[in-house]
């Protein structure tokens, strides 16, 4: 208690408050912007946080940090564009329930789902640091390369109506993924000796084309063609009422708990966590007829778990010195640039600096409600324009978003592509998810797959009886992946017992 009172003091001050509140503003807007996103943020205010001590700076990147996860879910909600890669997958839901005329509503779950996020792992974060730390120190290549595999198991779960369409996608998906240079060689792969695909296919830029632009040709025809009005209204932020989370909490709880387990081992991210979490909902959700349709279930599990990441992932980062990506990498240059050396003595040497991080990190996500409030005004003035000027807008944002990334016209030709791509999987009612899910996961699997095949040396039979959390794992996969074909042919056999 001594050392959380310290960590408040620390925090509660004009300056300290100041920095996250200004984190958390820049952080919303950032993520709501397609292309830009958390290392964005983070990278344009660190320059700032020299000049600043060390818990005033602390402050601004984690007030950016859980802005920019929470911003992507409002442009993925209205503009079915998602602001980060971790926003993905609350396209297939939220994007649908506000073409239903809620939009309001989608935003509302996908705020409240997020500030659970956090905050849930905020308090993994304060209580079972040290714990999380060793189960993160016990997951090498296999572990890992085996829980990809169950993400990518979600490719099954997504497709359930048509499962040939559903591998198509998530096949395309793959292959999109080993476009550029070999992760352990470097040679080049798929490039056709064009060198601007040696960095391989930038997720924003196939993300926007597949999602945004798409939706912008289709709705382009349908313009021209029927003269119809705006599509998405919007007035703000409504909160969904306590009874509406009747049934929900248990896929609450679960998704936050998905998502902070994940954060916690390196490497994974929130991408990955919300796919995982969206398919674990689709598989189990007592509403999963309607996800893909504005079920708000598909909202909640991606988004409660792509924002139980951010306090997950300080988890390795605060306790070993290990980051798991890039935004967490900032997050520890400036600790050590401030003085502070993160590792396992941090929890002994700074005990004040790790609660102060715990009660920073949960006013940031409590700000979120109000700030994210304020942004969605923001967007639901645009949507109030004609789309003859509306969509205009978009495909600009978008396309400015995709070349910001890396300052790439071959970028910019990807998001176009894609947009086509994108045209001709509706029009085939092909599932965009799949490809998505290929798209993020599938360059981690291959990593994690050919390390586990060099430190077992080929032996599948090592990876499986030598590794018992990755034995455990695959068990789960094969699980999914034969549940829905023992269901279909119990199905038959209840159907063909019915007719005698």
């Amino acid at each position: 208690m001594e050392y959380l009172m310290s960590g408040m003091a620390l925090i509660m001050t004009v300056g300290a408050l100041s920095c996250l509140l200004i984190g958390v503003v820049i952080g919303v807007i950032v993520g709501a912007l397609p292309g830009l996103g958390s290392v964005v943020g983070i990278t344009l205010c660190l320059p700032f946080t020299f000049s600043m001590d060390k818990v005033s700076a602390i402050a601004l990147l984690l007030g950016v940090y859980a802005g920019s996860v929470y911003g992507g879910s409002i442009s993925a909600v209205l503009i079915n564009t998602p602001g980060t890669p971790a926003s993905a997958a609350t396209c297939f839901d939220g994007f649908p329930m506000a073409k239903s005329g809620h939009s309001e509503k989608a935003l509302g779950w996908a705020t409240m789902a997020s500030v659970f996020g956090g905050l849930f792992s905020c308090a993994v974060l304060l209580f079972a640091a040290p714990q999380l730390a060793a189960l993160a120190m016990k997951f090498g290549p296999v572990e890992t390369c085996a829980l990809i595999l169950l993400g990518l198991t979600c490719i099954s779960t997504v497709s359930e109506k048509s499962q040939f369409k559903g591998i198509f996608a998530g096949t395309v998906g793959l292959m999109l993924s080993i476009v550029g240079q070999d992760p352990m060689t470097g040679d080049e792969r798929f490039t056709f000796n064009f060198f601007a695909l040696s960095g391989g296919m930038d997720l924003i830029a196939v993300l926007v084309g597949i999602f945004a632009l798409s939706e912008v040709f289709i709705r382009i025809d349908i313009v021209v063609r029927e003269n119809v009005g705006n599509i998405i209204k919007c007035s703000g932020l409504i909160l969904p009422r306590l009874a509406e989370w009747k049934g929900r909490f248990v896929l609450l709880l679960k998704s936050s708990i998905i998502g902070s387990l994940i954060g916690v081992l390196p490497g994974t991210g929130s991408s990955a966590a919300a796919f995982i979490s969206y398919g674990e909902a689709k598989r189990t959700s007592p509403r999963k007829e309607n996800m893909g349709k504005g079920e708000p279930d598909g909202i909640i599990a991606p988004e409660a778990a792509n924002n139980a990441v951010t306090g997950g992932a300080l988890v390795p980062s605060l306790a070993l010195g290990l980051p798991g990506d890039a935004v967490t990498a900032v997050m520890l240059a400036t600790l050590i640039m401030h003085g502070v050396t993160p590792g396992v003595r941090l929890m002994v040497d700074s005990p004040d600096i790790v609660y102060s991080i715990f009660i920073a990190l949960c006013i940031a996500n409590l700000l979120l409600i109000p700030i994210g409030y304020l942004v969605a005004k923001g967007f639901a003035w645009m949507l109030k324009l004609p789309e003859s000027l509306l969509l205009p807008i978009i495909s600009l944002l978008c396309l400015l978003g995709s070349y910001s990334v890396r300052n790439s016209f071959v970028d910019l030709w990807t998001t176009v592509i894609m947009g086509f791509v994108g045209v001709i999987f509706r029009y085939f009612k092909i599932p965009l998810a799949p490809l998505v899910i290929g798209l993020v996961l599938g360059m981690q699997f291959e990593i994690s797959l050919r390390q586990s095949l060099i430190i077992t040396n080929g032996s599948l039979q090592s990876m499986i009886f030598d590794h018992p959390i990755a034995a455990g794992l695959i068990v789960a996969v094969v699980f999914l992946l034969l549940a829905p074909v023992i269901k279909n042919i119990l199905g038959r056999k209840k159907e063909a017992a019915a007719e005698q």
